[in-house]
C-alpha cells in the first residue's frame, strides 16, 4: 500500500524522528501522546467513516485475544513491516482506520485487555525530544504527524497471500 507524506517539512521531520527512535521507544511514545492528549484525539481519530469503525475494531478484537506478550510482539511487528497475517491486514487499511486502530489500542492498554506500559515508565530523552516537538504543534499538525508516522507501518498484502 503506498501512502502520501504530508508537503510540510516541519511535519514531515516530527513523523520521521518519531519512526527513527527504537521501537519499544515509538511504542512508549505513542503512549505518552494518548495519556496527554487523548481526550483530544478521541473525536478526531474516531468518526471517519462507520466501515473504518467497524474494520480497526476488527483487527483489534483479533489482537485483543492475543496474549499480552503476542500483543506486545504484534506491535512491534507493525513498526518492524514484519510479514505476518495481522501485520498484512493491518496493511491494507486506509491511513485514517490504522490511526483508528492505534487510538483503540492505546484505550485497551488504559483499560487492561492490551499489555500496559510499565508502572513509572519514563521516555528516553530521544523520545522525550520528538514528544516535546509533538506538543508544540497544532492539532490538525499534530493529527497529521500521527498519520504519516502509521501510514507506513505494516506488511503489504503479498499476492496470493492470505489477509
Amino acid at each position: 500500500m503506498t501512502y502520501t507524506q504530508s508537503p510540510n517539512q516541519e511535519i514531515n521531520q516530527v513523523a520521521q524522528a518519531f519512526s527513527g527512535l527504537e521501537v519499544d521507544d515509538q511504542l512508549a511514545l505513542f503512549w505518552f501522546v494518548y495519556k496527554e492528549m487523548g481526550s483530544s484525539i478521541t473525536p478526531a481519530a474516531p468518526g471517519a467513516s462507520t466501515a473504518s469503525d467497524a474494520i480497526a475494531e476488527g483487527l483489534f478484537n483479533q489482537v485483543k485475544e492475543l496474549s499480552h506478550e503476542e500483543q506486545l510482539q504484534l506491535q512491534r511487528d507493525l513498526i518492524n513491516k514484519a510479514d505476518t497475517q495481522l501485520s498484512r491486514q493491518y496493511g491494507s487499511l486506509s491511513d485514517t482506520t490504522k490511526l483508528l486502530f492505534w487510538y483503540l489500542l492505546a484505550q485497551g492498554m488504559d483499560n487492561g485487555t492490551i499489555i500496559p506500559m510499565p508502572e513509572n515508565y519514563e521516555l528516553s530523552n530521544s523520545a522525550q525530544e520528538v514528544f516535546d516537538q509533538i506538543k508544540q504543534k497544532e492539532f490538525e499538525q499534530q493529527m497529521t504527524i500521527f498519520r504519516d508516522y502509521v501510514a507506513p507501518m505494516g506488511a503489504e498484502a503479498k499476492p496470493g497471500a492470505e489477509i
